[in-house]
């Protein structure tokens, strides 16, 4: 999780995701750039690459730990808080392939994530999925040295 500090506090990155089922979705909608471990990867490893590719930037620690979550779907997501910035408009992901509209025959390529935007806290736990929200809760506790406080 990309945060940096404003003269109002810390603010988040945020990705929104590409394709048709999301794109007239937007509250409780965005999440951490993330993914899933390639073989014989690290998950610190397997996240900067999937901040990479859904980005289109790199990027470098220190990274501090957050608590992992567990996503509605069941996924554990694994994520660690960075400090740094970056221009949120000039972000551009890779592609996937499915086949849209449903039952067509026909495949489109659509971008992982259509948009980033930097948020404030607070407006980051509403628009960030329900799942995720804890990393967003935790963020400022880490950053000030107080692991796991913000974490129930």
């Amino acid at each position: 999780m990309l945060y940096r500090r404003r003269p109002g506090g810390l603010e988040v990155l945020l990705v929104h995701p590409g394709g048709p089922f999301w794109s007239r979705k937007d509250t409780g909608a965005w999440s951490i750039p993330k993914g899933g471990h390639e073989p014989g990867e690290t998950p610190l490893e397997a996240a900067r690459r999937e901040f990479r590719e859904e980005t289109g930037f790199d990027v470098d620690g220190p990274f501090l730990p957050l608590t992992p979550v567990r996503q509605a779907g069941g996924k554990v997501v694994t994520a660690w808080a960075v400090e740094g910035d970056l221009d949120a408009a000039a972000v551009h992901s890779t592609t996937f392939t499915m086949e849209w509209p449903p039952k067509s025959g026909r495949q489109q390529e659509f971008p992982e994530i259509d948009r980033a935007a930097w948020f404030p806290l607070e407006f980051a736990a509403v628009k960030i999925l329900a799942g995720q929200r804890p990393l967003i809760e935790e963020l400022p506790y880490v950053v000030a040295g107080i692991a796991g406080a913000g974490n129930s």
